[in-house]
């Protein structure tokens, strides 16, 4: 259970303790960045101690010095990394967190603005995959971050609030402030509408899945392996952009952003040839893929 010491993990940390006690292992991650965060962590060992709570802390190492771009983003990479690796060599298949509906609206909000298609605005998961066994889940997402910092305190626990969570020069923390101040965004209407989106984006993968299946084959390619054929003809564009980025993964080629994609289908949609992520593309009757 990752507990950074703030109201919402507080929140989420006496809650299993009600309900699971004896049942989870607390990690707080020290992303020494700030003064004081090995205080932090070393408050929440303490509340740990106290209720007689496994805690781990693990205190980042930035070995090519730390970030000075991308803060938050660079931390949330180190520190889901570093709870990673904690959970595999202990043999721990789950990590949770304690995003609530507040999170999650305003995540829609921020990927609204980015003009993000139905993937993106389906908001935070309840559970993914974290990589190798590990499995990332959030049982909070349901739950307004006001009842979780309620939890915490009703608990006797006093959370620390790191000062970048009010902090406007940071995308988020934006969105968090025109939510306090709009009435009409209502994170509880927000987080439920990402959760409709999410059944959505979920059936349209099994349709995916079914449309891989019949309309993707396995070609002879060249000495760089064997490729893909599909016929991607009759189908919603949709269902052919999911369709091409599944091949793509089947492919092993990375991910590419949505508008090289949109490019690259548009060539192939016309017939021709285009080259992405190291893979080169033939349009026609049918698609073909072929590794670089």
């Amino acid at each position: 259970m990752a507990v950074s010491g703030g109201g919402d993990s507080m929140g989420m940390l006496a809650l299993a303790q009600r309900d699971i006690p004896g049942r989870f292992l607390v990690i707080s991650v020290d992303h020494d960045l700030r003064a004081e965060s090995a205080a932090d962590a070393a408050h929440v060992a303490a509340i740990c101690a106290d209720i007689a709570v496994p805690c781990h802390i693990h205190k980042l190492v930035w070995p090519s010095g730390k970030p000075a771009a991308n803060v938050q983003a660079e931390a949330r990479a180190a520190r889901y990394a570093a709870m990673r690796t904690l959970c595999e060599t202990r043999n721990i298949p789950h990590l949770v967190t304690a995003h609530h509906a507040d999170d999650q609206a305003e995540t829609v909000l921020m990927r609204l603005a980015r003009g993000s298609g139905l993937s993106g605005l389906s908001g935070i998961r309840a559970s993914r995959r974290l990589g190798g066994d590990v499995t990332l889940s959030r049982p909070c997402l349901h739950m307004p971050r006001t009842a979780l910092i309620a939890a915490a305190w009703d608990a006797g626990f006093s959370p620390r609030e790191d000062p970048s969570n009010s902090d406007e020069r940071y995308e988020r923390t934006r969105f968090r402030a025109f939510l306090a101040r709009e009435a009409a965004f209502d994170p509880a209407r927000l987080a439920q509408v990402a959760a409709h989106l999410a059944q959505s984006d979920d059936a349209l993968e099994w349709v995916t899945d079914l449309a891989f299946e019949s309309r993707v084959r396995t070609r002879a390619g060249t000495d760089a392996g064997a490729g893909l054929a599909m016929d991607p003809h009759g189908l919603p564009a949709e269902l052919r952009r999911r369709l091409m980025l599944r091949a793509f993964a089947a492919m092993a080629a990375p991910e590419p952003r949505a508008a090289d994609l949109g490019r690259f289908m548009d060539t192939l949609e016309s017939g021709g040839k285009a080259t992405l992520s190291g893979l080169y593309g033939s349009g026609g009757a049918e698609w073909t893929l072929l590794r670089e």
